[in-house]
């Protein structure tokens, strides 16, 4: 540890600011770990954006999506050591909630998230509960471990679906979570269709392999149900939030489609349940992600499965955090910030 620790704090108004942050020793049941690599999602870019000031404040350190090596463990934690290249599943549960004592831990209904509700990532030291924390294999290299994160949460909208071999699936938004989502159904075994709107994202999935019906073009129902011989689609995720999603994936929905609500909502849609009641059809939640999707997300690109360079577009130093969250008009899927440049 050099005794310095170089923070970037969202300040309000679409700005951050470089600091330095304290640096917190770890308690007896929590890790310090030097942050290598921090993405921005999207959730951090609806807090650049003033969304969440409400939850967040103006003074907080935020980012989650990171990899990292542990520099200090507490004195009650036996199965890590320092040096070791880790990921955190940065998710606080309270242990004492019905949630939690069902075992469902991950929508804890005190759930704390680690880089909103408390300082993050875009920090070079960054002290949390031992719990959070996922062991990299030593082939993994940290630029592409901080990709795991995200992908853990399509692990398992993947999982929640219950996707399976052969079946027809149509991922409709082409975003980092929805080509991630594409991705761990197409290794599935599923067939998968993508729906999107935007001219750059569909070349771009395009040049992934994936077929990509252009949502803003007239007929498109009809050009996605001809892509499973007029069956429609057993399986079908929202990660695009809009009611024109909400609209069509009752249209193109097979009898006993599993429909996954990925995307947040921000004004409540219209559905219409008459096709549930008709087709039997599920609506699925899935939030955030569990331990054992994390594990998954890790097998995935140590095996060489998922390829973290079909998701990251730029990588950016910590102190161009500030260029690095201004809208581009060119395609960017992923930016990775690189926090500790020894690191990396």
């Amino acid at each position: 540890m050099n005794g310095k620790n170089v923070a970037a704090y969202y300040v309000g108004d679409n700005k951050f600011s470089l600091e330095t942050a304290p640096i917190y020793r770890p308690l007896s049941q929590e890790v310090q770990v030097a942050i290598a690599y921090c993405g921005i999602c999207g959730t951090d870019m609806h807090v650049y954006g003033g969304h969440m000031d409400q939850r967040v404040g103006k003074h907080r350190v935020i980012g989650h999506e990171m990899s990292g090596v542990i520099t200090e463990v507490g004195s009650d934690v036996f199965n890590l050591q320092v040096g070791d290249p880790v990921v955190v599943r940065p998710l606080q549960h309270c242990g004492k909630c019905s949630t939690c004592q069902r075992g469902l831990t991950h929508i804890c209904e005190n759930l704390k998230f680690l880089g909103l509700d408390s300082d993050g990532a875009f920090q070079q030291y960054w002290t949390v509960p031992a719990h959070t924390i996922h062991k990299l294999p030593p082939n993994l290299p940290l630029s592409d471990a901080a990709i795991v994160e995200p992908l853990a949460v399509a692990c398992h909208d993947v999982d929640r679906a219950r996707v399976c071999k052969n079946e027809d699936v149509l991922v409709i938004g082409a975003g980092p979570i929805g080509l991630l989502i594409a991705m761990v159904a197409r290794e599935s075994g599923a067939n998968v269709i993508v729906s999107e709107v935007d001219p750059k994202k569909i070349r771009y999935t395009k040049s992934l392999g994936f077929t990509v019906v252009n949502a803003s073009l007239p007929g498109q129902e009809a050009s996605l149900l001809s892509k499973t011989n007029q069956k429609g689609f057993d399986v079908i995720f929202d990660a695009s939030g809009v009611q024109a999603a909400v609209d069509l994936f009752t249209k193109v929905s097979a009898t006993r489609a599993r429909i996954c609500m990925v995307a947040i909502h921000t004004n409540k849609p219209q559905i219409d349940l008459f096709k549930f009641f008709w087709q039997e059809l599920e609506l699925i939640g899935a939030r955030v992600y569990e331990s054992k999707d994390f594990d998954k997300a890790i097998s995935l690109l140590a095996n060489k499965q998922i390829l973290p360079e079909h998701i990251v577009t730029g990588i950016k130093p910590l102190k161009e955090i500030q260029k690095a969250f201004t809208p581009k008009k060119t395609l960017n899927i992923k930016t990775l910030i690189s926090v500790t440049p020894e690191l990396v």
